[in-house]
């Protein structure tokens, strides 16, 4: 009787898996005053969308971070900021789940150069919520 119960038991913790770098709680990054203000861009929403706050770029001992600045936005399921060639999720750098945190590492081998919006996306649906267009500073 005891070898039933225990084959469940085993099974449920053989299937955890775990999380992937985008999921896993990461570091908290901080913009220090040494990092250099590259690009920049206020949000704008899309319909049924509030937000207000900027999309800040520096550039810090050579890696690339992005800053979310005084940013608020409407409640919503799976929202992630992307790094965009576009005001549309096409061609993107996923940086992540959006949290309280608010830098955000981009990967050593982006060209931040190619890149001109960043964007506030739910993945789950599919749905549009902000748009930075950035400038260079």
């Amino acid at each position: 009787m005891k070898k039933i119960f225990l084959l469940p038991i085993l099974f449920i913790f053989a299937s955890c898996q775990e999380e992937g770098p985008l999921t896993k709680d990461s570091q908290a990054e901080v913009i220090t005053p040494t990092a250099v203000l590259k690009y920049s861009g206020t949000f704008v929403p899309t319909d049924g969308i509030v937000v207000s706050g900027k999309a800040k770029i520096y550039l810090e001992n050579n890696q690339y971070k992005v800053q979310l600045d005084n940013f608020s936005i409407s409640d919503g399921p799976d929202l992630k900021v992307y790094l965009s060639k576009a005001a549309t999720p096409n061609q993107f750098v996923n940086l992540g789940n959006l949290t309280s945190q608010t830098v955000y590492l981009i990967p050593a081998n982006v060209n931040v150069a190619d890149y001109s919006h960043v964007l506030i996306h739910c993945q789950q649906y599919n749905h549009l919520f902000a748009i930075a267009a950035l400038t260079s500073n």
